[in-house]
């Protein structure tokens, strides 16, 4: 089984950054991709990004194109995801996550079977 732990959530002003980590315990195969989540009061979790495991291929939702950057360290088995250009709508609870994938980038409806704890960011305006 796959464990993640994530980090580095809190409180900042729109316009402000935070970066995000995500240490996974064991090797994690190549046929995986690592990614976020996130979940605000009220609403549907949402992904946010991914990143492949086999090639680096990246994926990021509309809402934070252009100011999120997923990547990986695999040497340290951590992902990061760096937010920048924060809004008050990326106000949520972020999960880390982990799955095997068949295809690039995940389907829309993708449920991953490996979640971190969330870290809450809130961004104030």
């Amino acid at each position: 089984d796959v464990q993640l732990q994530a980090s580095g959530g809190g409180s900042v002003q729109a316009g402000g950054s935070l970066r995000l980590s995500c240490v996974a315990s064991g090797r994690i195969p190549d046929d995986y991709a690592l990614g976020w989540f996130r979940q605000a009061p009220g609403k549907e979790r949402q992904a946010v990004s991914c990143i492949s495991n086999s090639d680096s291929s990246t994926w990021y939702a509309d809402s934070v194109k252009g100011r999120f950057t997923i990547s990986s360290d695999n040497a340290k088995n951590t992902m990061y995801l760096q937010m920048n250009s924060l809004k008050p709508e990326d106000t949520a609870v972020y999960f880390c996550i982990a799955d095997w994938v068949l295809r690039w980038p995940p389907p829309t409806n993708w449920d991953p079977r490996y979640w971190g704890q969330g870290t809450l960011v809130t961004v104030s305006s």
